[in-house]
């Protein structure tokens, strides 16, 4: 019984101790140095051995500008304790009184404490960064360096450099860092992705200002060429994903391929970033590398696919024939199982929205569910039976499929996209009332697309009721949007066409946003540019704006090669609407314009 008290009353002192502490330090950071200096001298006294709390008690000396309290207390615990950090403390206390002259000797002997016994410098070192005296750290650190060479500070060296402002010097050094502890690659690649962060975040730099992103790319650069060495080769490889430049990215790893076949698979994860950031020309290149040198069915199926979706997504109708042999062609290769499962998904979405047979698209997918599939796959079919039905107007039947896949995976990313199209479901049948709880629900989803659409459509029903109790316009516009949900971009675009008829409608700017995105994708680039200064002149205090600057940019950009008229757009994308979800593309985009990207080519 004895040692239980014992223990609790041990606990029960080491919990006040503790509750102590975390309030002296409370009140120093409100600035309340007074009440923080009587609980750290009774901490201090406690545990004289502690030194954390001699630098916490020397430093509310400082703050109440009690210099000679200070400076007693560290000359005694100095001669007691022979802990060489306090040098620093020391010399930091008389260079606050401006006595420069006994500031450098305390820290000159703190360097040569390191002298004496290398390892030192870990405490000697992180004293001088506290005190944000950078040089000393740094001499702290070349001096254990040249006592015991076996000793490597890159990193730290390169930090205090970047703080410094010698960004080159930092940059060195985190990747000589990088080389001689490839144990630690990671650590080094997410620092340099916070800087290239941070440089974003300014914003856009002035002209022929030398950016992070420009020193790193230059020295990655360098070091390639210095070296047969592939880590820098797939280091720089790591730089331009960063940067989504897939295309030199791929050069990389072309280069590193041919010198060891075993990286193959950094190619295929290359090929499906590029895919899924629409990089078209470059997810075609990379593809068609893949498929001349494997000869993994598996690898060959997928690139086969992506391919073939891209060819799709481009195709006129007079293409389709040839798709649709393509595809046939490629399940007699390949077979009917749950391996072509995706290329199966393909064949009934091309048999139900482009050669508009549903029929097919139906039997396609009955015959691929008598298949063993997992709840997975199951879901995944599940989900394009829904959206051919959906197509085909039975919104109830698509629903039912949409509820069965929410109901099975529940808290997965697939049951939270049926739920997300459930709800579209009910928005084009014109059960708003409805559409509208579950738009408000899936807003706060986690996933930031799926909040992101319900939230527009949410915005969309409730701004539109509001003005509208009839939802006279709401209906048509919903009408017209599953329109093009249904490929069927005339009648949708008759639609959207009515509604500008009434120019008291707030449904307007919407409407212009969405004529633009359809004439866009049928190339009809003078009325899309048109549709969209028209909601940066009419509505531009509207939430629309960003996408029609950053759409017109695009197609000044991308479409009609006229970048003096995309980059101001981009610029104001920018500037004007930093938490526009286009934000990051923008920047990308108005940065390769202004030259920043092409002042080291490969």
């Amino acid at each position: 019984m004895k040692n239980i008290l014992a223990v609790i009353a041990f606990l029960l002192s080491f919990a006040a101790f503790a509750q102590n502490e975390q309030l002296a330090q409370n009140y120093f950071e409100k600035g309340e140095f007074e009440k923080a200096l009587v609980i750290y001298q009774d901490l201090e006294k406690k545990q004289p051995h502690n030194i954390f709390f001699t630098q916490k008690l020397a430093a509310c000396y400082q703050q109440l500008q009690q210099y000679s309290n200070a400076e007693k207390l560290l000359t005694e615990k100095l001669q007691k304790t022979r802990q060489p950090l306090l040098y620093v403390e020391l010399g930091y206390n008389y260079q606050l009184q401006k006595d420069m002259g006994r500031a450098e000797k305390n820290y000159e002997a703190a360097l040569n404490a390191i002298a004496e016994n290398p390892s030192n410098v870990y405490n000697i070192a992180t004293a001088f960064e506290q005190k944000v005296l950078l040089d000393q750290a740094i001499k702290a650190y070349t001096k254990a360096i040249e006592i015991n060479p076996m000793l490597n500070f890159d990193y730290q060296v390169a930090l205090l450099q970047g703080q410094l402002g010698n960004v080159q010097l930092m940059i060195e050094k985190l990747l000589s860092y990088a080389y001689n502890n490839q144990q630690n690659l990671v650590v080094v690649q997410n620092q340099l992705v916070r800087f290239m962060s941070e440089e974003g975040e300014e914003g856009p730099a002035a002209e022929g200002e030398k950016s992070f992103n420009a020193m790193l790319r230059k020295t990655l650069l360098l070091n390639v060429q210095k070296t047969q060495d592939i880590f820098w080769n797939q280091f720089l490889s790591w730089y331009f994903v960063q940067q989504r430049d897939y295309g030199k990215a791929f050069v990389q790893e072309k280069a590193i391929y041919k010198r060891d076949p075993d990286t193959f698979g950094n190619i295929v994860n290359l090929a499906k970033l590029a895919v899924e950031e629409n990089e078209d020309a470059t997810a075609r290149e990379i593809l068609n590398f893949i498929l001349e040198n494997t000869t993994d069915p598996e690898l060959q199926l997928q690139s086969h696919y992506y391919l073939l979706s891209m060819d799709i997504k481009t195709a006129q109708e007079k293409d389709y024939p040839a798709i649709k042999q393509l595809i046939e062609g490629l399940l007699t290769q390949y077979g009917v199982s749950p391996y072509s499962l995706e290329l199966q998904l393909l064949r009934a979405d091309f048999e139900a929205f482009y050669l508009k047979d549903t029929g097919a698209g139906i039997g396609t997918l009955n015959k691929t569910l008598e298949l063993q599939l997992n709840k997975y796959q199951q879901a995944q079919v599940k989900m394009k039976l829904a959206d051919i039905l959906l197509l085909d107007e039975k919104f109830n039947q698509a629903i039912i499929y949409y509820a069965q896949i929410e109901e099975d995976l529940k808290n997965d990313a697939v049951g939270h996209q049926a739920s997300l199209k459930m709800a579209k479901s009910s928005y084009y049948k014109g059960d708003f009332e409805w559409a509208q709880k579950q738009f408000k629900v899936l807003k706060s989803s986690v996933s930031q697309l799926i909040a992101n659409d319900a939230l527009e459509i949410f915005l969309l029903i409730t701004d539109n009721t509001v003005e509208d109790s009839t939802q006279t316009a709401l209906k048509k516009f919903a009408r017209a949007d599953f329109k093009l949900y249904q490929n069927k971009k005339a009648e949708a675009l008759a639609g959207f066409k009515e509604l500008l008829t009434d120019p008291t409608q707030s449904i307007q700017d919407v409407t212009l946003l969405r004529m633009g995105e359809l004439y866009q994708s049928i190339g009809q680039y003078p009325e899309a540019l048109e549709s969209y200064q028209k909601i940066i002149e009419t509505h531009k205090e509207g939430i629309y704006v960003d996408e029609a600057l950053f759409f017109s940019a695009e197609i000044y950009n991308k479409k009609l090669s006229d970048p003096e008229k995309a980059k101001p757009l981009y610029e104001k994308v920018l500037f004007g609407h930093e938490d526009s979800i286009y934000f990051i593309e923008a920047r990308k985009q108005f940065r390769q314009l202004r030259g920043d990207s092409n002042s080291q080519q490969l």
